[in-house]
């Protein structure tokens, strides 16, 4: 029966479904990211994976911009001073509050902040339509297409995904040196799918970073690894800071930088929408 089957008979959200259902690691919620939102911020304000996105995205500085799932601020505050406005919208109040302490560091007065969800109604939360629609790292949901005929709907001009290539964000080596599996979970190449799914025919362009990453102490760096897993046992712990010994090296400050098996790569999809 398999045999007669062809890509038409393939759903999608199905797919999308169950391979969340199998991923080895636990998606988070608002308070998890309302306590990491200080440290999260600081890491990501003069990352490099920034400019690499920004570089990609055609604002003008009459340009509205809506970032869906924005996180602190990591592409809504440096766009700010360039465009006309931009809101951001997230459903951690501790990522919002450190958006907003930092926009009022930086002088931007361009910025709505909303809190708010994928799975929540925006006429209810007034978002309006906006000229480029963009959602960075932030699709680990239920249903990805709803998500994304949202984005395509309240975009004037394009949208603009940032997804994961897999095994990023995650460090793969880690698990195997728990003796954990390691399984992605669904990444970019599903949101392609499913966009084509929706008669929407994106541009890709995949973005590497460094196969490296620094932080400014052993305890910094594991609690980031620790993000990564759920329910460590102390011997686990104990692995883990080994692991991260044995693929590190230690600046004259103290900084810690782990060398990961792969690079850090995340695809750019992109589409001009038909409004």
């Amino acid at each position: 029966m398999h045999l007669e089957l062809t890509y038409d008979d393939l759903d999608w959200h199905v797919l999308w479904r169950n391979a969340r259902a199998k991923k080895s690691w636990t998606a988070k919620g608002p308070a998890d990211w309302d306590k990491k939102a200080t440290s999260f911020a600081k890491r990501n304000s003069d990352s490099s994976f920034v400019n690499l996105v920004m570089e990609r995205i055609p604002f003008s500085a009459n340009t509205t911009i809506l970032d869906a799932g924005s996180g602190p601020g990591t592409l809504s505050l440096p766009l700010a001073p360039l465009v006309k406005s931009v809101t951001s919208l997230d459903y951690s109040k501790g990522m919002l509050a450190a958006l907003n302490d930092r926009a009022q560091q930086q002088g931007s007065t361009n910025i709505t902040t909303v809190l708010g969800s994928w799975e929540d109604d925006w006429k209810k939360l007034n978002i309006k339509k906006h000229d480029i629609c963009i959602a960075s790292r932030s699709l680990s949901i239920a249903n990805l297409q709803a998500a994304l005929t949202k984005l395509n709907d309240h975009a004037n001009d394009a949208v603009f995904v940032v997804d994961r290539i897999s095994p990023t964000p995650f460090d793969n080596g880690a698990f195997t040196a728990l003796g954990r599996p390691f399984r992605s979970g669904p990444d970019y190449i599903y949101t392609i799918n499913t966009l084509y799914s929706m008669d929407i025919h994106p541009n890709v362009d995949i973005m590497s970073l460094e196969k490296t990453v620094s932080f400014s102490s052993m305890d910094t760096a594991l609690e980031s690894y620790r993000w990564m897993f759920k329910d460590l046992t102390g011997e686990e712990e104990r692995k883990l800071e080994e692991y991260i010994q044995n693929n590190s090296t230690r600046g004259d400050n103290g900084e810690i930088t782990v060398t990961r098996s792969y690079p850090s790569r995340w695809a750019l999809i992109w589409w001009k929408t038909s409004s």
